[in-house]
């Protein structure tokens, strides 16, 4: 029944996680709300307007990097719940522990890839960046 019960708690947590986006979803019509992944590509237009190849390719890896940074959220969000439900279970605490800290050392390596990736295409001169 505890589980059962922590399930839903969690459940929860996670949807009212996501009502903010879901009020700000009735905004704009159809160019606002969820509508918007153009705008992390103001420069090309988004997968459909890059120009080179290379451009495509920082446009993909820059979905993939925004992607993997979603799933190191969702990662601290359910290491924060086995943590602060342990309730005195060193096991489901340390648990929680290393789920944190692994998401944690995910979001580092996500940004300084990021950055990484931001240099080089600078270096070699992409002036879409």
């Amino acid at each position: 029944m505890s589980k059962v019960k922590n399930a839903f708690k969690f459940l929860a947590a996670l949807g009212s996680a996501a009502v903010p986006w879901m009020a700000r979803a009735q905004n704009g019509g159809i160019d606002g709300g969820l509508n918007r992944i153009g705008n992390v590509f103001p420069q090309s237009g988004g997968l459909t307007g890059a120009r080179t190849a290379s451009e495509l390719i920082i446009s993909i890896i820059d979905l993939m990097l925004i992607f993997a940074g979603m799933i190191a959220v969702m990662f601290i969000i359910i290491g924060g719940y086995w943590y602060i439900t342990s309730a005195g279970n060193e096991e489901q605490a340390e648990k929680g522990k290393g789920t944190l800290l692994n998401a944690i050392i995910g979001i580092v390596l996500i940004v300084l890839s990021w950055v990484i990736i931001r240099v080089v295409t600078n270096l070699v001169g992409n002036d879409r960046i």
